[in-house]
Parts: structure tokens; C-alpha cells; sequence
């Protein structure tokens, strides 16, 4: 199931998953942001060769909970 990244004028599907670029677009944030946040572990992502990706469905979670990747649980406990 794809989402849609809305920004003005347009519409694009968010494939599952999301370049460093891709991701910037999606949080409007710049990339040199993005990246600092990526090598620092502050947003969910792997470094694959040279080049960042990230799970859009992580980023979405991510972006519910407001925690790192430590603290996600599904449980309720």
C-alpha cells in the first residue's frame, strides 16, 4: 500500500522505500539535515553502500510515537 507525499501543487506516491532524498521531501527538511540526523541515529534508517534508506512505514511510526528506535514496543504492558 503506497501513501502519498503531499506538497504544494502536486502529489507523488511514497514508494516503501524512501532515498535520502525521497525522505526529505516527505519530512520537508533539508537533506543536510537529514543526514546529520541519519549518522547520528536520530531518525530510523540504514546505510547501505554509500547511500541511506528508510522504510517509510519506520519514518511513519517514528513520527507517531516522537521516540527512538529503542523505545518503540508494540506492547502494552
Amino acid at each position: 500500500m503506497q501513501s502519498t507525499i503531499r506538497l504544494p501543487g502536486r502529489a507523488e506516491a511514497a514508494p516503501d522505500v524512501l532515498t535520502i532524498t525521497d525522505l526529505a521531501r516527505y519530512l520537508q527538511v533539508s537533506k543536510s539535515s537529514l543526514y546529520k540526523l541519519a549518522q547520528e541515529g536520530k531518525v530510523p534508517g540504514q546505510k547501505v553502500g554509500k547511500h541511506w534508506r528508510f522504510r517509510r512505514e519506520t519514518i511513519d511510526r517514528w513520527l507517531d510515537h516522537g521516540t527512538g528506535p529503542a523505545e518503540w514496543t508494540t506492547d502494552d504492558a
